[in-house]
């Protein structure tokens, strides 16, 4: 059995100001296309399907059409609440879209949600669990204590009627981590303080395969076959150097498991340019181009990628955005990089012993110096002459240094 395995597709999603839905429509049908040449039997996603609780239309609208995409197609499709999602919202009108063989379980009721479906070596059991807590199951398990995520899973999975003699997946949001790896993660999930929501994925390795959602990066946790597909667009800086794709799941007989990751292309990637203004922004003919600009810049499309770009110029800048913009319309991002964004102020604060014997222009001129690498001109010096001895006769000849 095939299926495809998404997660955190957070539609609807804005990042730096931008919206991405027109990236998520093209991640559709890039899976529309590929079920339609490989003929998978079922579609997985493990929450996060909208980014807010509260969607606005147009996701409503862009996830509606994939989902009857999905249906005219004759495939399976499984998909369970995230923590972004409302799992009443998701919820709603799942029994009717069961006739369709869309299964959604967004509320979780106490149990494991389960769907069947059959190939030529058996049943394979799908096992569907929304984001879960331990106070949104207070009372359902009444002879354990609920106190954290890992007690919560474990009961959930041990009470269930799971044969493991057979073929069995499941579906999940949560975040599984194995003891001394650290996951990768990105700006762009939600990171309670401390990883309270850390879960042990020993639990977890007696399914055949368990498909996860929550983390943006697609990778393995502790086996091969637990695994978190990641999101299929970058929705933060912290992810330009990933690649995207959906994860290819063939089940074949019990134990035989292969994996695939099918790439996704975006309409405009996320990247990171740095160096100086002038170089990024020198606008030479296409057969002109020098590397003084960015190697992936070799066409008008990747002028218009998301950008982040990082300025090297130890001069000041009028106007830096709208000048890159003119080269880069896409820019979110905008740093600096050198000898004055790189001091360490707690490094050239003066001793309380020092401060005591200089007069305020010297103390300013001091940190003059140490921030910008180079003394006052005798302009800059008179003005703040000036300046010091406007204030100190405002305030009055008794005045000591420590009070200004």
């Amino acid at each position: 059995m095939k299926f495809l395995h998404l997660s955190d597709l957070h539609i609807g999603k804005n990042v730096n100001g931008f919206s991405m839905m027109n990236e998520q429509r093209h991640v559709f049908e890039q899976i529309i296309k590929y079920i339609r040449s490989e003929h998978p039997e079922a579609v997985v996603i493990a929450g996060d399907v909208y980014d807010r609780a509260v969607p606005n239309i147009e996701a409503v609208r862009i996830f509606d059409d994939f989902l009857t995409e999905l249906a005219d197609l004759d495939v399976a499709v499984m998909l369970i609440s995230g923590n972004h999602d409302s799992p009443e919202r998701l919820n709603y009108a799942s029994r009717i879209l069961s006739g369709k063989k869309i299964f959604m379980y967004g509320t979780f009721n106490g149990n494991l949600g389960k769907i069947v479906l059959s190939d030529e070596y058996g049943d394979v059991n799908f096992w569907l669990l929304p984001f879960v807590k331990p106070s949104s199951v207070y009372g359902m398990f009444d002879d354990r204590e609920i106190e954290s995520y890992g007690d919560v899973l474990e009961a959930v999975i041990e009470t269930a009627d799971i044969d493991y003699t057979e073929r069995n997946v499941l579906v999940a949001h949560q975040f599984f981590t194995k003891t001394g790896v650290a996951p990768i993660r990105s700006e762009s999930e939600i990171n309670p303080v401390g990883g309270l929501d850390a879960i042990d994925c020993r639990m977890l390795e007696n399914f055949d395969y368990v498909a996860l959602g929550h983390l943006h990066g697609a990778q393995k946790v502790g086996a091969e076959h637990i695994r978190y597909a990641g999101s299929p667009v970058k929705y933060s800086f912290s992810e330009w150097r990933q690649e995207k794709s959906v994860t290819v799941v063939e089940l074949n007989e019990k134990g035989n498991i292969n994996l695939t990751a099918v790439p996704i292309q975006p309409i405009h990637d996320m990247r990171e340019i740095r160096g100086k203004i002038g170089e990024l922004t020198a606008f030479q003919s296409q057969e002109d181009k020098t590397d003084k600009i960015d190697k992936t810049d070799k066409d008008d499309r990747s002028r218009e990628d998301y950008l982040r770009v990082i300025l090297t110029d130890e001069d000041e800048i009028i106007d830096p955005m709208g000048k890159i913009r003119s080269v880069y319309p896409n820019v979110m991002s905008l740093d600096f990089e050198n000898s004055r964004s790189s001091i360490d102020l707690s490094e050239i604060i003066p001793d309380s012993e020092k401060i005591e014997k200089l007069s305020l222009y010297d103390l300013f001129s001091e940190f003059f110096l140490d921030v910008n690498g180079s003394v006052m001109s005798e302009e800059q010096g008179k003005i703040v002459g000036e300046i010091l001895d406007s204030v100190m006769g405002s305030m009055g000849s008794g005045t000591e240094k420590g009070d200004v």
